[in-house]
């Protein structure tokens, strides 16, 4: 068994030790205890994160920093994942959620080039997705860049452009053969300007310096994609989508480990419920139930490549559930008999719109003939709908012990927040630059780094401490 695929599976398997305790507090609204975990926060003396006594963080990049390959380190960085390199080296493959206009600045002062506008006369066209081959179009300037990270010393070495030309890649996930899968939400699925985007692309976790070439896995689908996890034993992928009437998406690869050979995209369907909604809003005329596992079918889907951005409204009218927002996804293992379970964050869901996060538990057939006998069960696992708990939770990841670790995007203070095994809700980070969104947080394979990203601000930090010691 190689590194990467050990590494995977030890994360995957901290859920095992985790959430058997949770069935105590966690039916969904119901109140929850707070727990300090790992004591109050300390205010910085840098302004840039709050922490726990003990804790400390180290910055790793900045945007506008010039990087390895003389490109500058793009602006809006979003969805990440950590792998295992040489040497006890860590390799992260970090997001970057930009387009023609990022963030909404006039002057494209963002991107990796000097002058986003255009490309550099002596770039290779095409490792850039979308060069902007129509007048007077931009490139895109969307991607991901490669950071190599030296634990021991505690510095980065290297970071460099990884994949360019793609719009507003926003999160993804990895992949049991130590890749990256890199997701597009487009803020405008309909307008031609120039190649069609809302797609997920594939990038190797590799040290050296290297573009990836550019290649839209298509059979998973053109939307706004937000995260994806893969379901090891099976090698199936299941997607989010960030839209408030989206879907939760099943990709079946035709050959396992090998998504660019292409597949067939499915939709959740809970079982004996047409078109059910799980949001919860305080309009909705009927409440998805909290903490009960409904037995789901997965439905086929046509036209994935959807020119209208209609895909999720056929999908719901033809029965599919409808999820609002779904944003960050994980993989782990759900019990100690290996039990495996997907979670994933919908942000504005819930009764306050505050956020939900819920759990899949494939079936032991799952994606075979046995499955409609031995179907998978979806759950609402969590809808706190209390600020002081969890608001607005997007990305996500589950810490090697067990906890999930949850970053906030809310118009609020964001915070990095933790839910223990036992459903005890904590704070572990908070936003002191300037309040706004964390992302992309992950684990190093070894479990004593914690890599979160501050979107606004252009920051990729490090953060260790005592994880392993709480305040009682």
């Amino acid at each position: 068994m190689n590194l990467r695929r050990r590494s995977f599976l030890r994360q995957a398997a901290a859920v095992s030790t985790g959430f058997f305790g949770l069935d105590r507090y966690l039916l969904a609204g119901a109140p929850v205890p707070k727990a300090g975990r790992y004591g109050p926060l300390r205010s910085d003396p840098h302004r840039i994160l709050d922490l726990p006594k003990g804790f400390r963080y180290v910055v790793l990049s900045r945007q506008g920093d010039k990087m390895d390959d003389g490109l500058r380190v793009p602006a809006a960085p979003d969805g990440m994942a950590a792998f295992p390199g040489k040497n006890g080296r860590v390799v992260l493959v970090r997001n970057h959620e930009l387009g023609l206009n990022p963030m909404g600045i006039e002057d494209y002062s963002v991107g990796p080039f000097k002058d986003d506008l255009s490309l550099p006369k002596d770039f290779d066209r095409s490792l850039c997705y979308d060069p902007g081959e129509k007048e007077g179009v931009p490139p895109f300037v969307g991607g991901t860049t490669t950071l190599v990270f030296h634990p021991g010393r505690e510095r980065l070495e290297r970071q460099f452009v990884s994949l360019v030309g793609t719009d507003r890649n926003c999160a993804g996930g990895p992949t049991p053969g130590g890749s990256w899968i890199s997701c597009e939400e487009p803020g405008d699925m309909t307008s031609e300007r120039g190649k069609r985007h809302g797609y997920c692309f594939e990038v190797p976790a590799l040290p050296k310096l290297q573009i990836t070439a550019p290649l839209p896995l298509k059979d998973m689908g053109r939307f706004r994609h937000e995260a994806i996890a893969v379901h090891e034993p099976s090698g199936i992928v299941y997607l989010t989508e960030d839209r408030n009437d989206g879907m939760i998406y099943r990709f079946l690869p035709n050959e396992p480990g090998k998504l660019s050979a292409g597949g067939k995209l499915q939709a959740l369907k809970v079982r004996g419920q047409e078109s059910a909604s799980t949001r919860n809003w305080p309009d909705d005329k009927k409440t998805f139930p909290g903490r009960q596992l409904l037995a789901v079918d997965w439905m086929d889907l046509e036209e994935i490549e959807s020119p209208n951005d209609d895909l999720r409204a056929k999908g719901v009218q033809a029965g599919a559930a409808c999820f609002s927002r779904g944003e960050g996804m994980w993989y782990g293992s759900h019990d100690r008999e290996g039990e495996c379970a997907i979670y994933w964050c919908c942000t504005d869901g819930g009764a306050a719109q505050q956020g939900q996060i819920f759990r899949y538990l494939p079936s032991e057939a799952e994606g075979q003939p046995g499955e409609k006998d031995k179907p998978g069960f979806v759950e609402l696992y969590l809808e706190p709908n209390d600020s002081a708990l969890l608001q607005n939770g997007d990305n996500i990841t589950i810490a090697p012990w067990g906890d999930l670790i949850i970053c906030e995007d809310t118009k609020n203070t964001c915070c990095i927040r933790g839910v223990t095994p036992f459903g005890e809700f904590y704070t572990l980070g908070r936003n002191a630059v300037d309040g706004t969104e964390f992302a992309g947080s992950c684990f190093s394979p070894e479990g004593d780094w914690l890599f979160v990203n501050m979107q606004k601000a252009g920051l990729t930090l490090a953060i260790t401490g005592p994880w392993h010691k709480t305040v009682a």
